[in-house]
């Protein structure tokens, strides 16, 4: 017989199945970095997801079950024979398979704004680390003092003036370190040390007032301090925070913000890093007024200071514009929001294609939506660029605003009535558009007519109440007052009986010859 063949040696290091990924980049937050750290020590999981299950090789397949198992082994939680179980951890230690591995769902919280703690650049989240440390150890210290004093008092002996002067400081950079980190007050004001030179002003009400108000004791001590700071006209950080301590309590409290707002202003504070947390502020207290109002005061304050700086105000608009979309998402029809948005397009200049647009957009969103058709009319006629100035009534005639315009308004008021011609905030558009272009309401009697199908006879059909509002009008403004009655008096018969002395009073003025009122 021949010989065998001699079989070459394995290679050493075989040839890979797949090209290996590319490196990934450097992490740039927490999130990023826990994610390459579950990468990194489940290599088979990453390897699974850029090839699935059916492009694992069948060595590959093994090893990712294996180390599936691990766990669900270890706990007993599946049943293998002795033999069984030696042979998997056989394979576990020789293929170095990973027998703790990371999580991928781990989440990191929230900070004291809100914002998740897991996107935090690296340097920001060590520097929170570094401050987490500091106050677990000051904790410590501050332990022993009490543990301390506890047996120096109990032995008949006294504190050391030094050492309670360390432990006033001590308490004291605990209590800016637990409102930097978690925004709160872990003990009452009287305890902090912070507030050991303010005299508290409580309230005084005599003690047969009519209706006393039953505070809880946090919130009236912080009350205390508030107005004595107030009292003393104090403008200091430890004022800002005790500010930010009664909103958490009482966000409606109208004094504490205008009293931020003057505290912010004195010491030129950063007014973006007010916006970040009055930001979360207003998503948690979607009907607060004094939030916009705050707001307000804080644009007044800081768009001096970049209005020369395109750029700067075009980024400050995006930034206002996209928060104020994520509210109105939770609450489509915030009057303080619409109107602050009025405020930040007068203040900005925004009276561009692209706003136009978007309220065409709230409009098709929800055609009933009143405050979106409001901030339509303020965008269209107080545009500086068509209306005139001095700015005239919103419910009067500007001659300076195109005829094109106009034409253009009345046509997208007439396509939005066709959808819900029983929707008044369409009609009502249109008597505006009209007024604004000085045009009479009988100019749009063929358009109204549309919605009255036989009126007065037996088949009357009736689609809107509107449209035969606007036709009583069309027809007085003509001189056909019997017309015009007809209309009225069906309104007030059948088709909007809940206003039935209105319209009587409509057709009184009517029979004494005077123009109707515009409802």
């Amino acid at each position: 017989m021949p010989p065998k063949a001699k079989v070459g040696h394995k290679a050493t290091n075989p040839a890979p199945i797949a090209a290996e990924s590319q490196a990934p980049r450097e992490p740039e937050t927490i999130d990023e970095r826990s994610h390459l750290r579950f990468l990194q020590s489940n290599t088979l999981e990453q390897r699974r997801r850029e090839a699935g299950l059916s492009g694992l090789t069948p060595a590959e397949y093994k090893n990712y079950t294996y180390t599936r198992l691990i766990g669900p082994v270890a706990q007993r939680q599946v049943s293998l024979s002795a033999k069984s179980e030696r042979e998997f951890w056989k394979h576990v230690v020789r293929e170095g398979l990973p027998v703790q591995r990371l999580r991928d769902d781990y989440t990191w919280g929230t900070d004291r704004n809100g914002q998740n703690v897991g996107s935090y650049t690296l340097q920001d989240f060590d520097e929170r680390c570094d401050q987490q440390t500091r106050l677990a150890a000051l904790d410590i210290l501050h332990r022993c003092f009490l543990s301390s004093r506890e047996r120096t008092i109990a032995q008949g002996g006294d504190v050391e003036a030094q050492v309670i002067e360390e432990e006033k400081a001590r308490r004291k950079e605990m209590a800016s370190l637990r409102h930097d980190l978690y925004g709160e007050y872990s003990e009452s004001l009287a305890a902090e040390p912070e507030w050991d030179d303010v005299m508290p002003v409580p309230l005084e009400e005599p003690d047969d007032a009519l209706a006393r108000i039953a505070y809880p004791e946090e919130y009236e001590e912080a009350l205390s301090y508030l107005r004595a700071c107030m009292a003393a006209q104090e403008c200091s950080p430890r004022c800002l925070r005790l500010t930010e301590h009664v909103i958490s309590m009482n966000p409606a409290h109208y004094t504490v913000w205008l009293y931020r707002f003057k505290i912010i202003s004195t010491l030129n504070l950063s007014v973006a890093e007010e916006i970040e947390w009055l930001n979360q502020v207003a998503l948690d207290n979607l009907k607060n007024y004094q939030i916009w109002h705050h707001r307000q005061l804080l644009l007044d304050f800081y768009y001096p200071t970049i209005a020369a700086d395109a750029d700067a105000v075009k980024q400050l608009a995006k930034s206002e514009t996209d928060f104020i979309a994520t509210i109105l998402e939770e609450d489509t029809k915030n009057y303080h929001v619409w109107s602050y948005r009025q405020y930040l397009v007068d203040k900005l200049g925004l009276w561009t294609a692209s706003e136009l647009e978007w309220t065409e957009t709230m409009i098709d969103n929800d055609v009933r939506n009143n405050s979106a058709w409001s901030h339509r009319f303020f965008l269209v006629f107080s545009d500086p660029s068509v209306a005139s100035e001095p700015k005239p009534q919103p419910m009067s005639h500007d001659d300076k605003i195109p005829q094109a315009i106009i034409n253009r308004e009345l046509a997208f008021a007439q396509a939005k009535i066709a959808l819900a011609p029983q929707n008044q905030s369409g009609w009502n558009y249109l008597r505006g558009v009209l007024t604004k272009g000085g045009r009479t309401f009988d100019q749009e009697k063929a358009f109204a007519a549309q919605y009255v199908i036989k009126l007065g006879q037996e088949e009357e059909v009736v689609h809107s109440s509107h449209a035969l509002d606007l036709l009583a009008e069309a027809y007085a403004a003509q001189g056909e007052k019997e017309e015009a009655k007809l209309c009225l008096q069906r309104l007030c018969d059948k088709w909007d009986p809940v206003r039935e002395g209105y319209w009587k009073f409509r057709m009184e003025e009517l029979d004494r010859d005077s123009t109707p009122t515009i409802d």
